[in-house]
């Protein structure tokens, strides 16, 4: 009924001094098709009022759509209205309106809303028309016109305030802060309808909260205690209530079930707890299934049924372990305990899907989040300056195993807290989304932000004159107190990071990327020495060095949860193809420049001159980088799963774009999956053989054991030269427990002129563990052959291909392309060494695959 609308726009003020929110205004020639959710730059788009805004530099010829305000026109017919009972009512409930809306119905203004993340619902009962058409109106003012009095706090520092995302009149807005332009993405605030619109029928009574939660779980005993609470909201009708749930497991048998009535004049409430015996629990999946239920909950008068709501629930407990670290003493812990198994979180950081957010598809959920879950993750962190992610996305997440760390939309900068109402509108959205996603068994944490403190304290430390941080009234007082009263049972975290991330809490590890010396060993604010030169960040000229941005720093790093740590690399080049016109299609080009919205625009340079050397071509740009960005990601999440559980956690920075830009992500924005996809796959494989060099010229083996199984392996060490010999060979039986890391092996110093044309490798004679190599040189510096690869591809049916590779000598970075961002690959960007053979599958369900799509590289 709601999702196909009209649209215009008009100069501000002018729809309502024409009437446009009248029945019967007209102008019909001038409206255009939306839909809704939908977003209007794609409409505008399929109308051919703009250009495709991630196309070329086309972002800024959309500049204008900001400038106007935009009507939304729909009619609708109600025949329920006509049955109407006088103990019912209908609510128009709006899911998400982006973001100044004001609503009329028939003529008659309902209301206004001011927050993007939160639902608008209004009682329009009296004024549906039973018979008969009814016209719905929907006016989005610009933006500005809504905060143009208003002055936003300060960092205290011009330039600061004035970069996009560190600040501006966007914290004066419950807007997604991304909107208006970050490093990884486009300056295109969305406008509109961007969630779903509903007419609901309600009688008597509604469920106007259910919350589920597992209490305890009992290994010992095989048990778990559950607990449900039913809030119950009566605008008609006398008689007693009958509040009933039923619990059911995955095949439909029922679990638990219970009721409760409650009498007129009395709660409003029904509360039950119940034991269920051999619980089948929800784990994440190197630990086990992901197990869902069925939460059945009904509100019923006699034999009246008024309400139900459906659910679908884990068995689980979570809680976030901060204890001290008695094996680093003066440290604690921060790590997340799941049904009683500390656990290390293997993730990365999530971005809006789009920067158009109402026009995500499910099934680009589906592809996102379930790459995601392919690659060994088991948690993703919301980052502070999106959005509260569609229904579809939590639902996913439980479905596949995938814990969440769950920002609060705030991010990179102060806010306001002398304006009440926009303190009671921060209220009001922090109680709508802990209700709403309480139930969720993904969610593991509620973060108060994105870097605000952490700014705040860079710039105390470096700047005099800093004023004191404007916001902290949310993020210590009114997050807290909701997230308890509302929830109760999900961890909540003032800010990420928060703590001074060596000695406690969580950390943003970005000193490699930005060339900044990471803080002392006494350091008590996870600053360097002397605070921080703000130059870096400005100039090439004053900016850091390709010694400083060398991932090999990760290893210097103490803290004991990296939330966000990254690497910048170019997208595919099916990706560039499609939205840089040929002729930019080089390195630097204006074009490509205009993709990369970090600064300054050469420190991906920086990183590739010390691990690659510098590209010549566009070719070599995207490989390069690749190889930078995959290498570093590798590099530091192997060491940090080697420090588990002193650190508990590494969330890549990050996994997905919201344009087709350069960034740091590992999956671009059509999906293809960049070298650090698959790097970051095998890094995360729940077992893991690491090596770790020493200051000696020694090298160490590690093993890492992210299951819940003791680990008995036979594995094979080599030295081998990259034309194929083999130097060196030992076989070790090992044995370790269950959730550990430890050493293995240790090797004595390797010495001599010659290790630059040898590697150290390891293998699983079991395949417990993904295959690792060791080189003595950085990649630039190795000394090998050309690489020589032979191949065949075969068809296996219409959907698949093998690809069968056979290297003659060391073949480094084989790369499968030429394919759709559809097709799975089983693997990636690997190396082969002399003589070794695989075979790699490609699937693709949507379309034939043959083998002349198919391009096969290597370095």
């Amino acid at each position: 009924m709601f999702d196909r609308w009209k649209l215009k726009d008009f100069a501000p003020g002018e729809g309502r001094a024409l009437g446009a929110f009248t029945e019967h205004f007209t102008m019909d020639d001038e409206w255009i098709a939306i839909s809704a959710p939908g977003d209007v730059y794609q409409a505008l788009t399929a109308a051919g009022r703009i250009q495709d805004p991630f196309y070329d530099r086309n972002e800024l010829a959309c500049a204008w759509v900001r400038e106007r305000e935009w009507w939304y026109r729909l009619e609708f017919s109600s025949v329920e209205a006509a049955t109407l009972q006088a103990d019912e009512r209908f609510h128009l409930i709006f899911e998400g309106l982006d973001t100044f809306a004001t609503i009329w119905l028939n003529g008659q203004e309902l209301g206004s809303s001011f927050n993007m993340f939160r639902e608008a619902v209004f009682d329009v009962t009296s004024r549906l028309r039973p018979a008969g058409t009814n016209t719905l109106v929907l006016c989005f003012d610009r933006p500005h016109d809504r905060i143009q009095d208003l002055t936003p706090p300060s960092w205290g520092l011009p330039m600061l305030d004035e970069i996009p995302g560190l600040g501006g009149k966007r914290t004066l807005m419950r807007k997604a802060q991304f909107g208006y332009g970050w490093d990884f993405g486009p300056d295109l605030p969305t406008v509109g309808i961007w969630r779903p619109v509903r007419l609901v029928r309600q009688r008597q009574a509604i469920l106007a909260g259910v919350h589920f939660v597992t209490e305890q779980i009992d290994q010992a005993q095989d048990l778990a205690l559950i607990s449900l609470k039913a809030e119950v909201e009566r605008f008609a009708g006398e008689g007693p209530l009958t509040v009933t749930f039923q619990l059911l497991d995955p095949e439909g048998a029922e679990v638990s079930a219970g009721t409760r009535t409650l009498l007129p004049g009395e709660s409003t409430v029904a509360h039950f707890t119940a034991r269920i015996e051999h619980p089948r629990l929800w784990w994440t999946p190197e630990l086990g299934e992901p197990v869902l239920h069925t939460l059945r909950v009904s509100l019923s008068q006699g034999e009246l049924l008024l309400n139900e709501q459906e659910l679908q629930v884990g068995l689980r407990t979570l809680r976030l372990d901060q204890a001290s670290d008695p094996e680093e003493p003066g440290t604690t812990f921060f790590r997340f305990i799941l049904n009683n198994v500390p656990i290390f979180a293997r993730g990365a950081n999530w971005l809006p899907a789009s920067s158009l957010v109402g026009s995500v598809s499910d099934e680009r959920y589906t592809a996102l989040l379930t790459a995601a879950r392919d690659a060994n993750m088991n948690m993703l962190r919301i980052w502070g300056g999106g959005i509260y992610e569609q229904d579809q996305f939590y639902a996913l997440c439980d479905r596949l195993g995938l814990l969440l760390w769950h920002d609060f939309m705030f991010a990179c900068a102060p806010y306001p807290e002398n304006d009440a109402d926009f303190v009671r509108e921060v209220s009001a959205e922090i109680q709508y989304q802990v209700t709403r996603l309480r139930n969720h068994p993904s969610m593991a944490l509620w973060s108060g932000n994105n870097e605000v403190q952490m700014l705040h304290q860079l710039l105390t430390s470096s700047i005099p004159g800093v004023p004191p941080l404007s916001g902290l009234l949310y993020f210590d007082e009114i997050m807290p107190r909701l997230v308890q009263e509302y929830d109760g049972h999900t961890p909540y975290w003032p800010g990420s990071p928060f703590g001074d991330g060596m000695r406690e809490g969580d950390y943003h590890d970005w000193h490699v990327w930005h060339g900044i010396p990471l803080p002392p060993d006494d350091s008590s604010t996870g600053l360097p020495a002397g605070g921080l030169d703000l130059s870096l960040f400005m100039e090439p000229a004053s900016g850091p060095t390709p010694e400083a941005v060398s991932f090999v720093h990760y290893a210097e790093d103490r803290a004991r949860f990296i939330s966000e740590f990254g690497m910048h690399a170019s997208p595919t080049a099916e990706t560039l193809r499609r939205v840089i016109p040929e002729d930019q299609l080089y390195h630097h080009s204006p074009a490509i420049d205009h993709h990369n919205k970090d600064n300054p625009k050469n420190k991906g340079d920086l990183l590739m001159s010390s691990v690659t050397g510098l590209p010549q071509n566009l070719e070599e740009y995207i490989d390069f980088s690749m190889i930078a960005q995959a290498e570093g990601l590798k590099f530091g999440i192997e060491h940090f799963r080697r420090r588990k559980p002193h650190c508990s956690g590494s969330l890549v920075w990050q996994l997905n774009d919201c344009w087709p830009g350069l960034s740091w992500s590992m999956l671009d924005y059509y999906g293809f999956g960049k070298a650090s996809y698959y790097y970051v796959r095998r890094a995360y494989a729940p077992v893991l053989a690491s090596f770790k060099a020493l200051p000696d010229g020694s090298v160490e083996l590690w093993l890492t054991n992210d299951t819940q199984q003791e680990l008995h392996e036979t594995i094979t060490l080599q030295v081998r030269t990259f034309a194929g010999q083999t130097l060196w060979e030992q076989t070790l039986a090992v044995q370790m427990a269950a959730t550990g890391s430890q050493p293995v092996w240790r090797s004595e110093p390797f010495q001599g002129a010659d290790m630059a044309g040898q590697y150290l490798q390891v293998r699983s004679q079991q395949n417990r563990f993904p295959a690792n190599r060791h080189f003595f040189a950085a990649i630039k510096d190795l000394e090998r052959a050309p690489a020589a690869v032979e191949y065949t591809i075969t068809r296996q049916g219409e959907h698949e291909l093998q690809v069968h590779l056979r290297a003659r000598t060391y073949a480094f970075f084989v790369h499968l392309t030429g394919v759709d961002e559809q097709t799975k690959i089983s693997d990636n960007y690997f190396d082969l060494g002399a003589g070794e053979e695989r075979t790699i599958t490609l699937v693709n369900q949507a379309q034939a695959l043959t083998p002349e799509q198919v391009s096969v590289a290597w370095r």
